[in-house]
């Protein structure tokens, strides 16, 4: 991709998690500023979330949050970012999330990080986009996901296409070149459809 300038990470909140998922969370934040790309992401300050957006910000990086009011009221939002939006719902946050955003990278997070990424691969799967999503399996966490993805292929309930939806990294460091190398989106996105 050449107009590559945002990226949006869905990654976990959580800090009770192991070193290397933190140290990719912190790669990735160095990474995307290093490479001048802006962080698009979900505006927390805690777990994974924090790492990357503190790690880009102190790399020079721009970093944009979008926090829905309810997550905002129990003071979790990180309020050192180059812009915090705050928004009425989740459903209005991953629509904002979307249009602010060039590409999308999966880092290991828990149910809203699978929620956030398997309705952003259903909309690429519908044409509602064709920007990239590249999933990094840290230390094979998403391993057994993937497996979970051949089940339902193999059983009928996906086609074998729909692998291509996204993109598997092992490194955070392969994300760059992964995302250099994707197709420029040729769909118009229309918000209301999403």
């Amino acid at each position: 991709m050449k107009t590559l300038t945002s990226v949006c990470v869905y990654c976990g909140s959580s800090s009770r998690v192991a070193d290397v998922y933190k140290d990719a969370a912190h790669s990735l934040g160095e990474g995307l500023a290093r490479h001048g790309i802006q962080l698009v992401y979900g505006g927390g300050r805690v777990g994974l979330m924090g790492i990357v957006a503190d790690a880009a910000l102190a790399s020079g990086g721009s970093v944009v949050g979008i926090i829905p009011e309810h997550i905002q009221s129990a003071e979790v939002e990180h309020t050192g970012l180059t812009e915090l939006v705050v928004v009425d719902s989740m459903h209005t946050r991953k629509r904002m999330m979307v249009d602010r955003s060039d590409a999308f990278v999966v880092l290991p997070g828990g149910f809203g990080t699978l929620d956030e990424s398997f309705e952003i691969l259903t909309w690429k799967q519908l044409r509602l986009h064709d920007k990239p999503v590249v999933i990094v399996d840290v230390d094979g966490y998403w391993r057994p996901l993937l497996g979970l993805v051949d089940h339902m292929i193999a059983q009928g309930f996906a086609h074998s296409g729909h692998r291509a939806l996204f993109t598997v990294v092992d490194e955070v460091d392969d994300v760059f070149n992964a995302l250099a190398h994707e197709p420029e989106p040729s769909l118009k996105i229309r918000s209301q459809k999403l």
